[in-house]
C-alpha cells in the first residue's frame, strides 16, 4: 500500500510536480494544499486528478493554524512535504504530522525567505539545497540530505535560483524515497 503524502504548497508548482511525476515512489499525493488559491501548482494538481485544497489566511493566525491542522488531518497523511510553501507551520501542526521542506541554501546558512539572495550578498562561492525536517522554528529542523550548486560569475538571484531549483527537484524525490521506510503509517 502507497505512502500517503500531502503536500503544501504556495506557488508555480514545479517542484510539486517532481513528485507528482515520480516513478520511483510508492506514494499517493491525498492533497494538495495552498494558501494562496490563485497558485498554478493547483492547476498542476488538477491536470494530474489530485484533490485541491486552499485554507487562507483572512482572518487570525490562530485560527489559520486550527485550519491546516483540520484539513490536513483529514487526509490522514504518513508525510506532509512542504514544496515552496511559504507560511511557518505552527508547533502543533509538526508535532502532530511527519513534516520536510525543501529550502535553496545550504543549511544552517541562509535561513528564511530570501536564501538565494541572501547567499549572493554574503559572497559565497558555494550555495545549494537542503531538505530537513521541520520543526516549528523557521528552517531549524534537522538536516536530511543537502546538495551544492556553485555560484557562477555573473549569477544574478534568478539566475542562481533557477540552477539551485533543477538540483531541489530531484534531492526531494530521492530524499522522500529515502525516507519512506522509516514512515509509521496513518491509514
Amino acid at each position: 500500500m502507497p505512502h500517503r503524502i500531502v503536500i503544501l504548497a504556495s506557488g508555480a508548482g514545479t517542484l510539486a510536480q517532481s513528485i507528482i511525476d515520480s516513478e520511483e515512489l510508492d506514494i499517493e499525493i491525498v492533497a494538495v494544499i495552498s494558501d494562496q488559491a490563485q497558485a498554478a501548482v493547483l492547476d498542476r494538481a488538477r491536470l494530474a486528478g489530485i484533490s485541491c485544497e486552499v485554507v487562507a489566511l483572512e482572518n487570525s493566525r490562530e485560527q489559520w493554524n486550527a485550519q491546516i491542522i483540520e484539513r490536513v488531518g483529514a487526509h490522514k497523511p504518513d508525510l506532509v512535504v512542504s514544496a515552496g510553501f511559504m507560511r511557518i507551520l505552527p508547533a502543533d501542526f509538526v508535532n502532530r504530522f511527519p513534516t520536510i521542506n525543501s529550502h535553496p541554501a545550504l543549511l544552517p546558512d541562509f535561513p528564511g525567505a530570501h536564501a538565494v539572495r541572501d547567499a549572493l550578498a554574503a559572497g559565497v562561492s558555494i550555495t545549494g539545497t537542503t531538505v530537513h525536517w521541520v520543526d516549528a522554528g523557521v528552517d531549524t529542523g534537522p538536516v536530511i540530505t543537502q546538495m551544492q550548486v556553485p555560484v557562477l560569475a555573473g549569477d544574478d538571484e534568478a539566475s542562481l535560483h533557477e540552477r539551485i531549483k533543477k538540483v531541489e527537484r530531484s534531492l526531494i524525490v530521492a530524499t522522500i524515497a529515502l525516507i519512506l521506510p522509516t514512515l509509521e503509517r496513518h491509514v
